[in-house]
């Protein structure tokens, strides 16, 4: 069974920074496109950014140029750098697969705020 764990979530203001990383038990990242989600209480869960196994990336437009993912295949890790960050950033961030998802982890809390 995999188990997805997202951490490096918290608190911090607008324009500061936060690096999100995420691991899988269970699970072999190398082998397949790896995204970060997000999902507010009210509204669905959103692709954020996307990262083939060539490491081509894709960005939602109101992420792109601020978040960058990454994968490190030797770690089974697949990481998400988030910089100049605003409130409408506050949100739950997920890892998984881009198609043929996983089971969702927990997640991880992201709040910005003055």
């Amino acid at each position: 069974q995999v188990q997805l764990v997202e951490s490096g979530g918290g608190t911090v203001q607008p324009g500061g920074s936060l690096t999100l990383s995420c691991t899988g038990s269970g699970a072999i990242f190398s082998g397949w496109p790896m995204a970060w989600y997000r999902q507010t209480p009210d509204d669905e869960r959103e692709l954020l950014a996307t990262i083939t196994i060539g490491d081509s990336t894709y960005y939602k437009s109101s992420v792109k140029g601020r978040f960058t993912i990454s994968r490190d295949n030797a770690k089974n890790t697949v990481t998400l750098q988030m910089n100049n960050l605003k409130p409408a950033d506050t949100a739950v961030y997920y890892c998984n697969k881009v198609s043929n998802r996983w089971d969702w982890g927990q997640g991880t809390q992201v709040t910005v705020s003055p």
